[in-house]
Formats: C-alpha cells, structure tokens, sequence
C-alpha cells in the first residue's frame, strides 16, 4: 500500500474498518452531489463509489472527485465492463490527480442484468489484470503497457469476493490470484447466508489469505420481501434465507426491518476472525447507512 489516506492507515491499525458504497445520482446537477455527500453517515473511513452497477448514472470518477471536495474520501469503482484499458488508464491518471487514492477494481455485471441490455460490454481487461495493472503503476511506476511514468501512482487497490462461488477450490483459487495481483483489500457481496460465509471464511483463514489481504465483510439493509426474491434468484449473494424473507413480509415497516437484519448480521460479521471491516451496501439508499451503524455499534465516536 503506497497512498497516504484514512482508509489506508485504518487498515494497517487492525482496528474495524468501516466503508459504505454510495450510488452517483442520475442528474447532472452538481447540488445532487453535495447532497450525497451529506447523507452519507460520519465516521466512514471511505466511500467506495460504484460504477454504474445496474443502471446509468452519473461518472464515477466525477461524482468520487466531488465527493472528495466536501471532504469525503473515496474509494473509485472501476467496472471492466464499460471500458478498454485506454480509458481505464486514462480515468486512473485523471483520478489520481484529482486526489483519488483507493481504487476497486472490478468487472461489472453483464449488461443484460442491467437496464441497457442493447449496450455491448468491453471487457478488454478482466478484474486481476486490471488489479496487476494498477500494482504495476504503483510500484513500477509503469503505465499499462509498460511505459515508464514520471512518478508511482499513490495508491491503494481492491478487489471484490464472492463467497458463495462453489467449488471452494477454484473461488480460493480466484482469490489467490487477486492477492497475488496486488489487492491489498477485498470486498465481500452482501452476505445473507451467515453459514455458507463462515465454511468461505474458514477456507480463507485456513489458506492464510486473511493475513495477504483485509476483508470487508458487505451488509445490505433490504427494503422489501420482493426485492429480496429478486436479489435470491439472481444468486449473486448466495441463498436468503426463509427466516429472512418471513421478517421482512411480516414487517409493519419492512425498510426498518431490512435495517435490523443487515445490523445484526453486521454485529456477527464484526466478530468473526479474519474479518477486518464491515461494508454497507446502499442500494442507493445512502441514509440508511447511519441506521445500520447506530443499530450495530460501529460508530466510532
């Protein structure tokens, strides 16, 4: 880890790292932007900002860059998905002097779960290559194609993990050769099955990943029984649980429901060994953040 930041320091002091995604607004109106700011909760060691994950929204890179000038440090989504490595280079470049310093890297959902299933996806680069990519610049101070910089880029690479891949052996697999590219943090999916993450935890301790690489376990407050079916038969978090789906039906106030269930599961996540933080998802429901942290106890005031 090079860059010099909130999010770097919290993770070589071995305390709890606290992180929460924000979505940039669907608006060109940069008072959007200040507002995000706002209802983002205090205390955050970072803000990881998404890159379009399910519909169009504003630049990413854009909405990191404000975002940092109201004070809010970032973590800059980049999606694979949308992008060659030209412009990958170029919107790392540009974000570094922006004073972007933390970067995730990831490949991004296929267009067709999104809501321009007619856009065709690039992927000229997959998530670890762009990770080795990243690493590369930071250390070697080299560009993409091997050019020398004029200085290291500053900066610290994540990488996402996907605890309910099967077989073990090839999710570990996986999640070695993002280590080994350089992901000095990884983020979890939303975890809903606590059983099947802790057989993907033990794993991860038993391969001594968990000492390479922070894990930041994710958390998502769902806002209702139909948004959780709909999240189940995606499978990307994995089986939710009928105990699940029964609180948020029989809920008078499903959204307050949803807030409990991610701060409980969040309160178990924090306790686990080799779990070095916890992340929350939004959905674009950046307020909520704040509930899941009072509810759980990981404020840090």
């Amino acid at each position: 880890m090079t860059a010099k930041s909130n999010l770097a320091e919290a993770l070589l002091s071995g305390r709890t790292v606290l992180t929460a995604e924000c979505l940039p607004p669907r608006s060109a109106n940069a008072a959007a932007f200040k507002k995000l700011a706002s209802d983002l909760p205090a205390g955050l060691d970072a803000v990881v900002v998404a890159d379009n994950p399910g519909e169009v929204r504003a630049s990413a890179l854009a909405c990191a860059a404000l975002l940092e000038a109201e004070g809010r440090e970032t973590v800059l989504s980049l999606a694979t998905r949308d992008r060659n490595r030209i412009a990958l280079e170029s919107d790392v470049l540009g974000a570094a002097a922006l004073g972007i310093r933390a970067f995730l890297c990831v490949s991004g959902d296929h267009t067709q779960l999104g809501d321009r299933p007619q856009s065709a996806g690039v992927f000229d680069m997959d998530s670890i290559q762009l990770t080795s990519a990243l690493k590369m610049m930071a250390t070697q101070a080299t560009d993409f194609s091997g050019l020398k910089l004029d200085a290291a880029l500053e900066c610290l690479i994540g990488a996402v993990a996907h605890p309910y891949l099967r077989p073990m052996e090839l999710n570990l697999l996986r999640l070695e050769k993002k280590v080994a590219a350089g992901a000095a943090f990884l983020i979890t999916q939303a975890v809903f099955d606590l059983a099947a993450f802790t057989e993907w935890m033990n794993a991860v301790r038993q391969a001594g990943l968990d000492k390479r690489t922070a894990i930041l376990a994710s958390v998502l407050p769902l806002a209702s029984v139909e948004q959780a079916k709909a999240l189940a038969a995606r499978g990307t978090y994995g089986p939710i649980g009928d105990d699940v789906l029964a609180r948020l039906a029989k809920a008078a106030d499903p959204i307050k429901e949803g807030i409990s269930i991610a701060a409980q599961a969040a309160t178990k996540l924090k306790a686990m060994p080799g779990v070095r933080g916890i992340h929350i998802l939004s959905g674009g429901c950046e307020a909520v953040a704040a509930r899941v942290i009072q509810e759980a106890g990981l404020s840090k005031a």
